[in-house]
């Protein structure tokens, strides 16, 4: 057996994959404050449930934040350190099937690339992510745990939280349906629940995030926008990302495997002779 491990060594949650033949092969994912206590611990427990020993492991491929830690091979294996937004667009495009594609890569923060025949380039981002999401929820509703604060929001009714559309005008505008948002909280008032905040929460992020990456296509022949990253694999993506589709001419994609995009795009960047450093 020979595979490739891409590791996405984020600040507390760490992403593991193999790689065999390129096909994708037990994805996990481990939490930890430390980036080298997560990153050993990923390891551990992926050679364990796959009852594997080091000898069959070819290449170790790490990316994220938590690599610049890295400054010595891993277990003796040959190990190197791939850019995060190279990961970003060769995970998205892989995990999606699409040819080229916005790479929306949903962190503590969020970053956007593009990727297509030419390459793939950084085209920015935005700091509303899943920090803002913890961030918030705590500040507000004093609630840490981003399960428990999806499963209030799952209770909530934004028509209690926000101001749309068709709160504040009877005509038709154009490009604009009586659904979109005209105010995130805008209808906020003490009889709105926890439930309701929670759910305003998670949708003013995602739109946010969603709204930031119909922006960033506009000028270029691309209409796919591709998610990845630890909180992509919420339901409530894909109702907020489905509800920009029918205000604007795109179309996103939230494949399987989603959250784990970057460790596979590290992966792939040996598997295909990308660029990369050799630690």
């Amino acid at each position: 057996m020979s595979i490739t491990i891409g590791i996405d060594l984020g600040g507390s949650i760490t992403k593991i994959i193999g790689l065999r033949n390129r096909e994708l092969f037990s994805p996990i994912t481990v939490k930890s404050n430390d980036p080298i206590s997560s990153l050993f611990g990923a390891f551990g427990k992926f050679l364990a449930v796959n009852d594997m020993q080091l000898s069959d492991v070819k290449q170790v491929m790490t990316t994220g934040a938590g690599s610049s830690f890295i400054d010595k091979p891993i277990y003796g294996l040959p190990t190197a350190v791939v850019e995060e937004f190279l990961s970003n667009g060769l995970g998205g495009l892989y995990l999606s099937g699409r040819d080229k594609a916005v790479i929306v890569s949903i962190g503590t923060g969020t970053s956007l690339v593009k990727a297509d025949e030419t390459g793939i380039s950084h085209l920015g981002g935005t700091g509303m992510g899943g920090g803002t999401i913890t961030g918030l929820s705590e500040r507000m509703l004093n609630i840490r745990d981003i399960e428990f604060l999806i499963r209030k929001a799952e209770k909530g009714d934004l028509n209690n939280v926000d101001l749309f559309v068709g709160d504040i005008t009877k005509a038709d505008l154009p490009g604009l349906p009586y659904y979109a948002t005209a105010s995130n909280f805008g209808k906020l008032s003490d009889s709105t629940t926890q439930e309701d905040i929670a759910l305003g929460i998670l949708n003013m992020v995602l739109q946010t995030i969603g709204v930031t990456a119909v922006f960033a296509i506009k000028n270029i022949n691309i209409r796919d926008i591709v998610v990845i990253g630890s909180i992509s694999s919420m339901k409530i993506c894909r109702k907020i990302f489905g509800s920009l589709e029918g205000i604007f001419d795109v179309k996103f994609y939230i494949p399987k495997n989603s959250v784990y995009g970057t460790a596979i795009g590290a992966a792939l960047a040996f598997e295909d002779e990308r660029e990369y450093k050799v630690v």
